[in-house]
């Protein structure tokens, strides 16, 4: 697939066939994600297939455990678990205990066990040059070391033919799913990519234009291009 039509038909897939990925598949989206820059060249990235269907349920128990987290922050309005208007976050905005108790169905979340492909993410931290750590906020910096790969991991199935989602709610449970997995102490859980024969095809994307992001010479500088854009699809 040509490039720039991968990046603009590329969306969050949850919804999966029945047919199968075969491994030979999944090797050859790997074989081509691996060519994602990282800082240094380090390429920190550790890639869990999972395959074995009890530890695949675990990982499902987990992440409807985040997942409830989450819906919590989103039923009262709120960006789960995001930094103060400061850029620093102290504490939860909402009660996990309580969250964590209250059951939010949901199709991906708790068929999560059953997708064709099942990969988490993981990252060694020692690697990452995080040059956004002690300035006072939230550090952001180091992810550019990782979510590279696993975008392209994304670009690869959908060359492939298949769709997928990087989510990051796993990372709620890092600590279980660490020992679960043996995953050593240096390592950091940086999210589960899922991929599978889409059910059905979406490639008509709506995002932001250029025009109501990009601005010259300041934060806000006169709008980029100054002509102006297209509508965004």
């Amino acid at each position: 697939m040509e490039l720039t039509e991968a990046m603009r038909t590329t969306p969050a897939t949850r919804d999966f066939t029945d047919e199968p990925v075969e491994d030979s598949a999944v090797e050859r989206v790997l074989e081509s994600a691996r060519f994602a820059p990282s800082g240094g060249n380090r390429q920190p990235w550790r890639v869990i297939v999972v395959k074995d269907p009890g530890i695949r349920r675990a990982v499902r128990d987990h992440y409807v455990l985040g997942w409830r987290e989450y819906l919590a922050h989103v039923a009262e309005g709120r960006v789960p678990f995001a930094p103060d208007e400061h850029g620093r976050w102290e504490h939860p905005a909402v009660d996990l205990a309580s969250a964590r108790e209250t059951a939010r169905p949901d199709p991906f979340a708790d068929g999560l066990d059953t997708v064709p492909v099942m990969m988490l993410l993981c990252v060694d931290l020692t690697a990452l040059a995080v040059l956004d750590n002690g300035i006072g906020r939230q550090s952001i910096v180091g992810g550019g070391s990782i979510y590279p790969f696993g975008h392209n991991v994304l670009l690869a199935a959908r060359d492939a033919g298949l769709g997928g989602v990087l989510t990051t709610i796993i990372c709620r449970e890092e600590a279980p799913l660490k020992s679960l997995l043996g995953i050593p102490e240096n390592y950091a859980l940086a999210g589960m990519i899922v991929l599978g024969h889409p059910r059905r095809s979406i490639t008509r994307l709506r995002r932001r234009a250029v025009g109501e992001f990009a601005r010259v010479d300041g934060f806000d500088g006169d709008q980029f291009p100054r002509s102006g854009t297209a509508p965004a699809v």
